[in-house]
């Protein structure tokens, strides 16, 4: 008579830990298995502007502008920058950006100038508030294809609207080695800026 309810509590402790490795195993699989949107090239090896950017996850906005910098700003900006969605969260995971990785910089001008530093006052204060977009800057990861660059392409889509439908890989003087130099703690990505990636 004792025999029984061991037997039915063991086959409910049993039970529970099947489902509980069930449901782990959903979620992991899950995580595992998020839809990715990889690079795409033309027949001569131009990088195709990313689909869809604007619902990819959103890092931040580093702005550069002219008045702040002798007013001549290389990138006069805000640098609203993207990453497609199934690298990050593979990133979130591994810490390392895993093959594929595309980060979008969508270059977005200030509005015009009211006071000398280039800012402008609004009715929150006075500070520097978004314009009209000006192009986009990418960037894929691929260690084979740009092996010389660390591992990562460089591509500009204009410095104006509308965006160029394709964009051919910049010379690593021009993008690569500041990323290289600069960049931490790898010399690929401007992690240091974005909090999202330090988490």
């Amino acid at each position: 008579m004792r025999v029984r309810p061991l037997v039915v509590t063991a086959s409910i402790a049993g039970g529970v830990i099947v489902i509980a490795m069930f449901v782990q195993s959903l979620s992991s699989s899950s995580a595992q298995n998020t839809p990715r949107y990889l690079p795409e090239y033309t027949a001569s090896g131009d990088l195709i502007l990313p689909k869809n950017f604007h619902e990819w996850v959103y890092l931040g906005s580093p702005l550069t502008p002219n008045a702040l910098n002798g007013g001549n700003a290389n990138f006069p900006e805000f640098h609203n920058v993207y990453i497609e969605p199934g690298s990050y969260e593979i990133y979130k995971r591994t810490k390392v950006f895993p093959e594929g990785t595309i980060m979008f910089k969508e270059l977005q001008l200030t509005l015009p100038a009211q006071n000398p530093d280039g800012s402008r006052t609004e009715p929150s204060g006075r500070g520097y508030f978004p314009g009209p977009f000006n192009g986009a800057d990418v960037s894929v990861k691929d260690t084979e294809r740009y092996a010389d660059a660390n591992g990562w392409g460089y591509f500009n889509f204009n410095h104006h609207e509308p965006k160029a439908p394709t964009a051919q890989l910049k010379p690593i003087g021009e993008c690569a080695a500041c990323h290289i130099a600069n960049a931490k703690p790898d010399g690929t990505v401007y992690t240091q800026f974005y909090p999202l990636l330090q988490e």
